[in-house]
């Protein structure tokens, strides 16, 4: 971090900088980054580096209300340590963007809308205790209750590598409100997240011939103005077959730039899926199966409450505050998961 900093300190400085004012703001916020990471570190590894001698003096004199203090500090200091190994998990290429999340519901019918709906609640939740910011781009309300499909921006220092864990099919056991006999029932979303890039040909190329374009009417709240002009736009990738819809805006050109960004996010995930191979398992809303035996986690309500990660074996049996958006014990342990086996794989090739 030290060597890249130096480094865009000696470019910052350089004439000429701020030519080109997009990449000139672009530098600036990776070195401030950088910057308030080091001293994060440097912070943590001072305080660290007191704790023994600390000890050592409340041991020689027989203070035990010293000692007392320097035990209080452990977890506060853990747990800056876990959040600075959590912020090394994200160093892929995108992890410190922006995210787009598109939910839909999949199995059990209007159970399954009405799910769909919770997850929303339940991730909007999550980004406001992150401090993310959060902008609905596209959403369908479903035929009786919950939703057919919703897609928001979320904006925020790594949105996306932390979001990333949760993409997947999402499970839901429970009584079924909307059954009169009150019988448990078995409902599945699907949630996709991919990164909001820029128009950046060097990352994602979209040809002009490979692209369908639509407006229609958008639907929903948005007053008179949005139900008189085709200001939404529907964006279809051919060679793809990949679907992004906007209509976030009043103004059909700001839609548009926005799907081009939601296409991009698409088309790079399924790369990078495709790269690791495990597209077929992990990805795109056409060809995952949204039901049993596909799901990442399973919440259950009925007859007891739990949450269970698949992938990962972690458990909680504080459902409801889960679904209130207490979502980072899931989020940390998988990345964590992933970051053990990328290092166990990386050892492996190595030997």
């Amino acid at each position: 971090m030290r060597h890249r900093f130096e480094h865009l300190e000696a470019l910052s400085s350089q004439e000429g900088f701020w030519d080109d004012q997009e990449a000139a703001q672009k530098l600036l916020q990776e070195r401030s980054g950088l910057e308030s990471r080091m001293g994060a570190y440097e912070k943590l590894s001072d305080e660290l580096a007191a704790l023994p001698e600390l000890v050592e003096m409340a041991a020689s004199e027989l203070d035990e209300d010293l000692l007392s203090e320097v035990e209080g500090q452990l977890p506060e200091l853990e747990s800056r340590l876990r959040k600075m190994e959590l912020a090394r998990m994200l160093s892929g290429p995108e992890d410190g963007a922006n995210a787009i999340v598109t939910i839909h519901p999949g199995a059990g019918g209007v159970d399954a809308q009405d799910w769909a709906e919770i997850l929303m609640r339940m991730y909007l939740r999550w980004c406001d205790s992150k401090g993310y910011k959060v902008e609905i781009l596209h959403q369908a309300p479903g035929d009786e209750a919950g939703i057919k499909e919703v897609s928001f921006a979320v904006r925020g220092e790594s949105a996306y590598g932390y979001l990333r864990a949760e993409s997947g099919v999402h499970r839901l056991i429970r009584i079924s409100p909307f059954d009169s006999n009150a019988r448990r029932h078995t409902s599945f979303a699907a949630l996709f997240v991919v990164p909001e890039l820029e128009d950046d040909d060097t990352v994602v190329e979209i040809r002009p011939e490979d692209l369908r374009v639509d407006t229609y009417r958008a639907s929903g709240a948005g007053g008179q103005h949005v139900n008189r002009t085709e200001s939404a736009i529907r964006l279809t990738h051919l060679a793809t077959g990949v679907v992004v819809q906007c209509q976030a805006e009043r103004s059909q050109h700001k839609n548009r730039a926005t799907a081009m960004k939601m296409l991009r996010g698409r088309l790079y995930e399924l790369q990078r899926q495709e790269r690791e191979k495990s597209f077929e398992e992990a990805y795109g809303s056409d060809r995952m199966e949204i039901g049993f035996g596909s799901q990442v986690r399973s919440y259950t309500l009925q007859p007891y409450t739990m949450v269970k990660d698949e992938r990962t074996g972690h458990k909680s049996s504080r459902a409801q505050a889960v679904l209130d958006g207490d979502l980072d014990e899931f989020v940390e342990s998988y990345l964590i998961q992933k970051s053990n086996r990328t290092a166990t794989k990386e050892k492996n090739d190595g030997d």
